[in-house]
């Protein structure tokens, strides 16, 4: 989205250590890298959200006792990073090859002291909204898999910017669709 952009690699189902070995499913390990320095507080929060979004999709029960790095450096962030996240994270299952019960999208609001709703914020409407909502939607019935909120808002106000999540989600699986067909069209 806009001028941020994240690099993802996905490695395995590979041979996982005994540690980390799961006997009915393979393991998702998520690693989030800031563009500079160590990653902190803020980038583990971040990766434990990615990493529950995609285990609900993996069909990870076909690949018992394996291990599933998925590593996503943090390029450039001029805002709406998480959705950013979600994205790449998709596209780099989708990539390998990963059997997925659904796609799945990130999208983020922004609501502004007025009451409007902004999709993909750049960082400087972030710091002026009154409150950041990041949605991961399915691509089947458009379910929300994860949502993410900060700041305050009304229950009625996050109901509408999940809906324009929703209408958002439908291009960005137009997007997914076009750069699968582009890429295996060669």
């Amino acid at each position: 989205p806009g001028d941020t952009s994240v690099l993802a690699g996905l490695y395995g189902p590979a041979e996982a250590k005994i540690s980390k070995e799961l006997p009915d499913r393979a393991a998702l390990e998520v690693l989030l890298r800031p563009k500079v320095g160590l990653p902190g507080v803020l980038e583990r929060s971040r990766e434990q959200l990615l990493r529950q979004t995609c285990e609900a999709v993996i069909l990870g029960v076909l690949h018992p006792r394996t291990a599933i790095s998925l590593v996503l450096q943090v390029l450039s962030d001029a805002g709406s990073l998480l959705s950013c996240c979600l994205n790449a994270a998709c596209m780099a299952l989708l990539d390998a090859g990963l059997p997925l019960a659904a796609l799945f999208c990130g999208v983020t609001c922004a609501l502004q002291p007025d009451g409007t709703i902004l999709l993909d914020p750049t960082a400087r409407q972030e710091q002026e909204a009154r409150a950041i909502l990041t949605f991961a939607i399915a691509s089947t019935e458009r379910k929300v898999l994860m949502s993410t909120t900060k700041g305050s808002c009304s229950v009625e106000e996050m109901q509408q910017c999940l809906a324009a999540a929703q209408r958002a989600a439908t291009t960005i699986f137009q997007f997914y669709r076009d750069s699968v067909r582009r890429r295996y069209s060669k």
